[in-house]
């Protein structure tokens, strides 16, 4: 099975997760727009394109403020380089997320 952002960063801001109640829910966690995106549970295999994801000890913002900073995630070169010809692009992500609401 392959792993969600949550469990690779370890970050228990997952639905459940340890820092949920003190830190807060991470919005990748319960975003099911995104459900079953490169393999993952809601958003956990697609974070970059989620507005409000804790990284680095600070909220980020929307995608287009958030893309440099995750194009270098180890997590997101994980995912580009496990789905290798199957990677969904930013735009087909961004593009899910629009038509789901």
């Amino acid at each position: 099975m392959k792993k969600n952002c949550w469990e690779i960063k370890d970050c228990g801001r997952e639905l459940g997760g340890r820092n949920e109640k003190e830190q807060g829910l991470c919005p990748t966690s319960a975003d099911d727009r995104l459900n079953g995106v490169h393999g993952g549970i809601n958003a956990g295999r697609a974070c970059w394109v989620v507005a409000g994801t804790f990284c680095h000890g600070e909220v980020q913002g929307t995608f287009a403020r958030k893309l440099q900073d995750c194009s270098q995630c180890n997590f997101y070169k994980l995912v580009r380089t496990d789905e290798g010809k199957n990677f969904e692009t930013s735009v087909a992500l961004l593009n899910k997320l629009k038509a789901a609401k």
